[in-house]
């Protein structure tokens, strides 16, 4: 008699079986990395209700975890980045990539909307054309403009991308930048002339880009557009890093050197309002620093 085979029929059911097996499996599982998510979140949210930072102890009785499920995921989060300990209190405070990451969330369309009422009001206080900018690779991009009421306003539209070494918003944004960036932005850019003013000397930059920094402003006389002089300051977010910059710019012919550092200390507090809108306190000093 020969044995009995196996027949597809036969091995159904067991094969069912164990898909039951593998699905119940990945259910737990993803229940497990959900739970966990879940309760990194809650840590999170808790230690972020508190400013002046929590201990182990307190911090796993608010979330209802015991104390050793709260120090693993609290020590995996503290490895990330995102929440840090106080040497001398060993309470834990929130780290600062967490900042980061809401800044991440300000995003364009927010920050053009918070823009534009600040640029609308300064370009009624000096008559000329205001602009928000956000770096973009070595270039910068405008992305929120307004007109002043002076005839002959420049009509560069609202996404426009123009470069950084030769424009007062490109140096504000630059001087923003810590030194080490700016050296590789000064190894890699080119530094192409588009007028008889353009800087094209690295030195030179490097020089210019360090005094903005140290005055806190910066200006382009001509450098993009022979016709054109801008003025322009950065603008900071709650994290306190550099994220585009506030100018204000009109026709040689109109906006003479000393009118162009009149208007620098409107456009001062242009950027410290629009900082102060992206939850920067201003820590800029109480008049602008301008050379000569």
């Amino acid at each position: 008699m020969k044995p009995r085979t196996k027949t597809a029929a036969a091995t159904q059911p067991h094969a069912a079986v164990d898909a039951d097996a593998a699905d119940q499996d990945a259910e737990d599982r993803q229940r497990g990395g959900v739970q966990s998510i879940g309760r990194a979140f809650a840590i999170l949210e808790e230690i972020a209700r508190n400013r002046e930072g929590v201990g182990l102890a307190e911090l796993s009785r608010r979330v209802a975890l015991h104390s050793s499920t709260t120090f693993h995921l609290v020590r995996t989060l503290v490895s990330l980045g995102y929440v840090r300990q106080l040497k001398d209190s060993k309470r834990y405070r929130i780290g600062r990539p967490l900042f980061a990451l809401a800044a991440g969330a300000l995003d364009e369309i927010e920050m053009t909307s918070l823009a534009t009422p600040v640029l609308e009001d300064l370009s009624r206080a000096t008559g000329e054309s205001a602009h928000f900018a956000v770096r973009m690779g070595d270039s910068v991009m405008v992305l929120a403009r307004t007109a002043g009421s002076g005839a002959f306003q420049l009509i560069d539209r609202a996404g426009v991308v123009r470069p950084a070494h030769c424009t007062a918003l490109g140096k504000a944004i630059l001087a923003g930048l810590p030194p080490d960036q700016v050296d590789r932005f000064l190894a890699r850019a080119e530094l192409k002339a588009y007028t008889p003013k353009s800087i094209t000397d690295a030195g030179l930059l490097r020089r210019e880009i360090a005094e903005a920094r140290r005055t806190g402003i910066a200006f382009d006389n001509g450098e993009f557009d022979a016709e054109v002089r801008c003025v322009a300051l950065s603008v900071s977010d709650f994290t306190g890093q550099v994220v585009g910059a506030i100018g204000m710019s009109g026709p040689v012919w109109r906006l003479s050197n000393h009118a162009l550092h009149n208007h620098a200390r409107a456009v001062r507090a242009a950027a410290d309002r629009l900082s102060e809108e992206f939850g920067h306190k201003s820590e800029r000093d109480t008049h602008v620093k301008v050379a000569g």
